[in-house]
């Protein structure tokens, strides 16, 4: 099963997949990062057609794949490796193209130096959100949740779950569960578009998120659960843990009647509110830093 994962080149999200043992880059994420394009699809199609003029089929570069949409779907686009992507760079006009040469060649040494060790991964996951200015804290949190979610992710691999449309349909059923709100619901709630919707997540959000899927991934194995059915089922069952506890939480710091106070203001991006239909819960929870 092919792997997708996302890099950052000066602040600018770059989606890649793992194809036939290498990295292959979204072509026109590529093209959004060094021209600051609002449209870099639309700038990807004129390219083609300009340099297919001069005889250049710059499409001969590229291999459509999935990679995930903002709406966390799986969708195919067209990706090249680093051998492609320096074709293609090579029509673009940018200043940035040879900091990003140097970027995409870095990326591919720590691959493989990520598969002979994997713990070189997370140590490079936690630099990134320590140079966006996230707390330690924050970040351990955030490992934590990724370790989660890889554990619950082989479970459904390893039990007949399709990964390129129902692991979106179960996470969709653990977080509405959880929060109130499925994964696109919740982003829109905190005004987010192509973000990552746990990297604008408080410590909090973190923990119940992590909680939900760690006990899915327990209760999963005790029932044996197979197929997407009886792993749908299963989602819903143990999200409702991690929105119990949210809400148990919530009404423990709830301000008393007699004391009455004003909440905290919370902006659209906060990454606090509970994204149910009650009382947004803005107390005990600190934004981490900006992403």
């Amino acid at each position: 099963m092919e792997r997708t994962a996302l890099s950052v080149f000066e602040d600018k999200a770059i989606r890649r997949v793992w194809h036939n043992e290498e990295w292959w880059f979204s072509v026109v994420d590529v093209i959004r990062a060094l021209t600051d394009s609002e449209n870099p699809r639309n700038y990807w199609n004129m390219l083609k057609s300009r340099e297919a003029e001069q005889g250049v089929e710059l499409y001969t570069n590229c291999v459509q794949l999935k990679v995930p949409a903002p709406d966390g779907k799986l969708r195919e686009t067209d990706c090249a490796n680093t051998e492609g992507l320096f074709r293609i760079i090579q029509s673009i006009p940018s200043k940035k193209a040879e900091p990003f040469k140097l970027w995409l060649a870095k990326v591919g040494y720590e691959r493989v130096q990520e598969i002979q060790d994997p713990e070189l991964a997370i140590a490079h996951m936690a630099a990134t959100y320590r140079a966006k200015g996230y707390s330690e804290g924050w970040i351990e949190r955030r490992l934590q949740t990724v370790a989660a979610r890889q554990k619950l992710t082989d479970e459904w691999r390893s039990r007949g779950v399709d990964e390129r449309v129902e692991f979106a349909i179960l996470t969709n059923e653990i977080t509405k569960a959880a929060f109130g709100k499925t994964v696109e619901e919740y982003k829109v709630h905190k005004g987010l578009q192509r973000e990552n919707l746990r990297d604008h997540m408080s410590s909090l959000e973190l923990l119940f998120t992590q909680l939900g899927e760690e006990v899915t991934t327990e209760i999963t194995r005790s029932k044996d659960a197979r197929g997407f059915g009886e792993n749908q089922q299963a989602a819903r069952e143990d999200g409702d843990v991690a929105g119990n506890a949210r809400k148990d939480t919530k009404e423990a710091h709830r301000p008393s009647r007699r004391e009455p106070r004003e909440l905290p203001h919370e902006s659209p991006r906060s990454a606090s509110g509970w994204c149910d239909d009650e009382e947004p819960f803005t107390v005990c929870v600190s934004s981490p830093g900006s992403a």
